[in-house]
């Protein structure tokens, strides 16, 4: 979940112009990195070797 705070750094490493669309894309990639570590402290990953086998399916 995002915070204010995290909200307010993204917005403060933007230039002091910018458009709708540079706000929302950073936003957008603020909150896949806060579900991604999400996420992992919630177990939610594959191993390697998950990885490589789910791999040789698609490749096939």
């Amino acid at each position: 979940m995002l915070t204010k705070e995290k909200v307010r750094k993204t917005i403060d490493r933007l230039p002091e112009s910018f458009t709708v669309d540079q706000i929302v894309e950073e936003l957008v990639i603020l909150n896949k990195i806060e579900e991604g570590l999400k996420d992992i402290d919630e177990g939610n990953v594959f191993t390697k070797n998950q990885v490589k086998q789910e791999l040789k399916t698609w490749l096939k």
